[in-house]
């Protein structure tokens, strides 16, 4: 007997303390009023081309060793306007960005020797808020994801080298267009300079000229 009294104590405080925690109904005000904030994430004005989970490493060239950077969601995104692309992962819980690059027509991506879920790629990044020289393998959780990866890279990349091409065709047009605006000019200005030219050459020959229809007057001494 001696032994339940502990127990029935310990369900008589129970009770009473799930008495003292019922709803009574009354509302109370909160102390603070907070205002709501706008958050924004900087990617309002792109488009996400691929959005995947995966963990990421970044090679530690002091200690010759692959580090982790974080595991999370890996995006490419297109800028709405310039059409750049970049790569951006975050860390899940943190939401700390741990990649943070352009995707530009001169890089390339590939397998990573002895495991066929994850790939690497050299890139100058800027996650750190500086720009480095980096060298990124990242891991997926299935053959599938790592292959959709690559492609949707390798095509990224493409794109780019078209944008480039494109860009610099339109800065040569452009370049000519303006060349041959301003040869018309000069052409334009040399024409009117002969033709000035001539008229200053016709009026001078002019003046030299004796006046044929000007009647001489008979002098009065004669």
């Amino acid at each position: 007997m001696a032994s339940s009294e502990p127990e029935r104590e310990h369900r008589e405080d129970e009770e009473a303390q799930a008495g003292d925690d019922e709803d009574t109904g009354a509302q109370v005000a909160p102390i603070v009023k907070l205002e709501e904030v706008a958050v924004t994430t900087g990617e309002e004005d792109e488009d996400a081309i691929l959005d995947l989970k995966a963990k990421l490493y970044r090679f530690d060239k002091d200690g010759s060793q692959w580090k982790e950077r974080g595991a999370g969601t890996v995006k490419f995104l297109k800028h709405k306007e310039t059409g750049k692309v970049r790569l951006v992962m975050r860390q899940s819980k943190t939401l700390k960005i741990c990649a943070n690059h352009l995707v530009i027509s001169t890089m390339t991506v590939q397998e990573h020797s002895g495991n066929d879920k994850s790939c690497v790629w050299h890139a100058t990044d800027f996650a750190d808020g500086e720009l480095k020289d980096e060298y990124f393998c990242i891991r997926f959780g299935s053959v599938e994801n790592c292959k959709t990866f690559m492609e949707r890279f390798q095509e990224v990349a493409e794109s780019q080298k078209k944008n480039v091409e494109n860009k610099d065709a339109s800065s040569a047009a452009g370049l000519l267009e303006k060349l041959s605006v301003e040869e018309k000019k000069s052409e334009d200005k040399a024409g009117k300079e002969v033709a000035s030219a001539s008229e200053g050459e016709k009026e001078t020959k002019s003046e030299g000229k004796p006046d044929a229809d000007k009647k001489t007057e008979p002098s009065s001494s004669a």
